[in-house]
This record gives structure tokens, C-alpha cells and sequence, in this order.
């Protein structure tokens, strides 16, 4: 069918800058009507022109406007080719892994979220894939690693919740000698500190319920790719499962990564406080913290202590997630990292004296105050 799509063609802004950007998009305002807020096509159909003329959208599962501009808005940022806009970072997820087929065997940062790790060893390993989990920023590892049916880098940096970093372009020639496709997942930075695709990935990927959205009001992942020849196969994943972001949560993300380069240097900036005050209390044993961004692990003094800090917050909220406005504290052991076996978690250091806080945005003076009374 032949397309007369207004919106296929768009101006990539690449001579802005990137906090210009994020507040402009793609198409930036919808160019029929010149809506400056890009509006929310909330249809699951679309209307041809005549026969053999389709308007280059025929149903949302397969391409929506909305979501359109959410995926062209993040491969800008991202600097790749094209973006795909899941339904969860999860999603996300299960799309890279799908281009796997069977006896294929991925390496993988050994700290690594929870889910990931899931989806790894209990879908995937079930249809035949492998597994090795290792220290990413250990490049010689790495290659030493490598077998004749590896495929596949995966990389989280800083890793959830250790806050291991890894040197992509390192991984990035290892991959290069050996046809391996490189990941990365800067669920943790955004491109707003990292651009994986320009250190030498084949794609990005990130839980855009985090950072990207920072309103913890939205439930998405995202997909960036480097080169169009990886781009049908997220297509195909995407027609096939059904699993592309609604119109609806595409708008509010796309709202959402409008004040990102803002929200991620108060991010960065109280994070920086919040260590160096963690470093100097007496109850907290360690502190892992990357020296960038908004994320921040450590250690107590014990098992009471944690469990006392938690229950005693009052302004920080006790919750799962992270890269909202909102300070959020978690406690890896039992909620992200549940699915990590127990001997795993402990080699790592994930123990019952661990938590791992999301600074936010607040006044960082009353995110310290209200560590300072719940530690006391």
C-alpha cells in the first residue's frame, strides 16, 4: 500500500544541543495543527485515503503517532538510527534477548537487576541459550570468556545496585573481534551523562520508567539501535508480541524526558551530598556510588539498623523503583534482586544490611535530615 505519511519526515535537530533536545523532540509540536504539546492519538485504527493510499499509519500495535514520537525523540538523544517504545523495560528486554537463537550463549555483567536476570535463566535458558555471568570491567576477562557460540555482550554501568562501571568502548572492540553484538543498559545515566551507542554499542536500552519519565508515574522501556539492520527485528518483536507503549503513556513520557537534562543534574548533584554525608556516619560500613548520577548503595552496620532506616523514613519513601522526583530507598535483598539465588546476592555483598537509595530532587539538606532521624 503506498504511504502519504506527514510525519515520516523530521528534522533530526542535530545542530541543538542536548538540553534543547530533550525539550523538543523530534516533530516537537504536531506539525498539522501546530500543537506545541504533541497529542495523544488515542485511536487503535486509522482511516486510509483511498484505496492503496494509506495515511502511513493503519493500526497502533504497529506504529502510532504518539509513540512515534517518543521513539524518534530517544534515538535523537541516544544519537542511534531508530527507537522502539516497549510496554516495560522488561519488554525491552525480551526483545534484545529474542535475537538469540538456540545454543546461543551471552556474557553478562555479574550484578545485574533482578529481572534481567529472570528473564535469562528462566525463559531463555529454557529455550536453549546460555549464560555467564562475569565482572564487566575487567575487558581481558571478558574476551577470555568468549566461546565459539557467544553472541552477545551485555552490559549494565553502573551495574544495579553495586554500581560497577564498565568501559563500553573497551567491550566494544572485544566485540568487534569477535562478532559479538555489544548492549548496553544506561537505565542508571541516561544519554544525558552516557551515550552508549557512541562509545561503540550495537544498542541501547533502558527501563524508562526511571530517569527518563522521573514522575514514577509511568511504566515503559525503550530500545535505541545503532544500525537500521537491527531495526526489523524490534519490529517484528513488537507486531508480533504486542507489547509497544500505549499512546497515553508514550505522551507523558515524552513529557516527562522534556526537563530531563534538569532533573538529572539535581539528581547528580544531591547524590554527590548525600554520599559524602553516608561516608561519614558512624552506622554506614560502605558506600557504593559511581561518583555520577543519582544512585547510591550501602552497608550498615547491621541487619536492625537497615531494617530501622527503613521503617523510620519519613520524607524518603520506602518503595521499589527509582529515578523519580522523589528520594525512594529499597532493599535490594528482598525486592529487585529476590530473583538472584541467595549465594549469588551474598558473594556480591546484597545482604540484610544493604539498601540502595534514588536521591531525588528535593532540598538535599532535608534528604539528609531525614537519614540523619532515621538512623539515629
Amino acid at each position: 500500500m503506498r504511504e502519504e505519511c506527514f510525519y515520516d519526515t523530521f528534522d533530526r535537530k542535530e545542530n541543538l544541543h542536548f538540553d534543547s533536545r530533550v525539550v523538543h523532540g523530534a516533530l516537537g509540536c504536531e506539525p498539522v495543527t501546530g500543537a506545541v504539546s504533541f497529542p495523544i492519538f488515542q485511536t487503535a485504527t486509522f482511516r486510509h485515503r483511498s484505496f492503496d493510499v494509506s495515511t502511513g499509519y493503519n493500526y497502533s500495535r504497529l506504529q502510532n503517532p504518539t509513540r512515534q514520537e517518543l521513539e524518534r525523540t530517544v534515538a535523537i538523544l541516544e544519537e542511534g538510527e531508530e527507537g522502539f517504545a516497549f510496554s516495560s523495560g522488561q519488554a525491552a528486554n525480551m526483545a534484545v534477548f529474542g535475537l538469540l537463537k538456540p545454543g546461543g550463549h551471552v556474557l553478562l555483567s555479574d550484578d545485574i537487576y533482578g529481572g534481567t536476570y529472570r528473564i535469562c535463566q528462566e525463559i531463555f535458558r529454557n529455550m536453549g541459550c546460555d549464560f555467564t555471568y562475569l565482572d564487566m570491567g575487567d575487558p581481558a576477562a571478558v574476551e577470555a570468556a568468549v566461546r565459539p557460540e557467544t553472541r552477545m555482550l551485555f552490559v549494565e554501568t553502573p551495574t544495579n545496585p553495586m554500581m560497577k562501571t564498565a568501559d563500553i568502548g573497551a567491550l566494544s572492540k572485544v566485540a568487534e573481534r569477535h562478532g559479538l553484538l555489544l548492549v548496553v543498559d544506561n537505565t542508571f545515566l541516561t544519554p544525558y551523562f552516557q551515550k552508549p551507542l557512541t562509545l561503540g554499542a550495537d544498542i541501547v536500552v533502558h527501563s524508562g520508567t526511571k530517569y527518563l519519565c522521573g514522575h514514577n508515574d509511568v511504566i515503559a522501556g525503550l530500545a535505541v539501535v545503532k544500525e537500521r539492520k537491527l531495526a526489523d527485528h524490534f519490529r517484528l518483536q513488537m507486531k508480533s508480541r504486542g507489547n509497544g507503549l500505549a499512546p497515553f503513556d508514550s505522551w507523558l513520557l515524552l513529557r516527562g524526558i522534556k526537563t530531563l537534562a534538569l532533573r538529572m543534574e539535581k539528581h547528580d548533584s544531591n547524590a554527590r551530598a548525600v554520599a559524602e554525608w553516608l561516608g561519614g556516619h558512624r552506622r554506614v560500613k560502605k558506600v557504593y556510588y559511581a561518583g555520577i548520577g543519582g544512585m547510591i548503595s550501602f552497608e550498615l552496620d547491621s541487619e536492625e539498623t537497615a531494617h530501622r532506616l527503613l521503617s523510620n523514613v519519613k520524607m524518603i519513601l520506602f518503595a521499589e523503583s527509582l529515578g523519580g522526583t522523589e528520594t525512594l530507598i529499597t532493599y535490594p535483598i528482598t525486592q529487585t534482586h529476590e530473583s538472584i539465588p541467595d549465594q549469588i546476592r551474598r558473594r556480591l555483598g546484597i545482604n540484610e544490611r544493604f539498601v540502595r537509595i534514588s536521591v531525588g530532587i528535593e532540598d538535599v539538606r532535608d534528604i539528609i535530615d531525614d537519614l540523619d532521624q532515621a538512623l539515629a
